[in-house]
């Protein structure tokens, strides 16, 4: 006689990433409280970063991971002006500095070459794979190689300027790398920048708004099946 195939959950569950979260720890976190194995997630978020994340419970949803990573994604940012890192973010070391304060026209000016298709390299601190290798990996042992532009998409809007700090509302396709918009945004103004804070407000069609948050996720009394939701594609 054998046993009949437990009924485990499955579905799309948004959650909130909090900052210095991993997104691995997502995973596991939810491996524990659904008893659910297999779950992946449409798109990581860097350790320091925050909001959505959309997770795929079950392995008819994880099958369709490549379908949500290519949605569109918003994001807000926050950028420091006239320090430089070698990760492009907070968590790097700082390799220049620079007195220059941009005025709010330059900045203005600036952004109008960070709209529609562009050309983005990749950071070196990054996980994409070159010849098998992630770049992260070679950056870590010192090491920097030449890395091809990538065609992106992204609309760049101001929110708010008050010298060092830049805050900006970014629409982008797959790829994008927020922090290299932020380096790039340095040398095009001449004084450098690196990303200090960002945050994911939509992933394709799920919004902030609909995202369980860290205290729900760790409470042990909150029912994080009946948040799942059901892909109808």
């Amino acid at each position: 006689m054998t046993t009949p195939p437990l009924n485990l959950p499955e579905g799309i569950l948004l959650i909130d990433k909090a900052k210095g979260r991993t997104s691995f720890s997502l995973v596991h976190t939810l491996r524990k409280r659904l008893g659910v194995k297999k779950i992946g997630h449409a798109g990581t978020l860097d350790p320091f970063a925050t909001g959505v994340m959309v997770m795929l419970i079950g392995r008819n949803y994880t099958r369709l991971s490549d379908r949500f990573l290519s949605s569109d994604k918003e994001y807000v940012a926050e950028v420091f002006l006239g320090i430089t890192t070698d990760t492009y973010d907070c968590e790097g070391q700082t390799i220049a500095q620079s007195p220059v304060i941009p005025a709010l026209e330059q900045i203005q000016e600036a952004l109008t070459y960070f709209q529609g298709e562009i050309e983005q390299v990749p950071p070196m601190y990054s996980a994409k794979k070159i010849q098998g290798k992630k770049l992260y990996e070679l950056a870590r042992k010192g090491q920097e190689i030449e890395r091809q532009p990538v065609k992106v998409n992204l609309h760049t809007q101001l929110i708010d300027y008050h010298y060092p700090y830049l805050h900006l509302r970014v629409t982008c396709s797959k790829g994008t790398y927020i922090r290299s918009l932020a380096y790039d945004l340095g040398l095009h103004l001449g004084c450098g920048a690196h990303l200090t804070n960002l945050r994911r407000t939509r992933s394709g069609v799920f919004n902030i708004e609909n995202c369980i948050n860290e205290e729900a996720l760790q409470s042990s009394s909150f029912d994080l099946q009946s948040k799942l939701m059901k892909y109808e594609g």
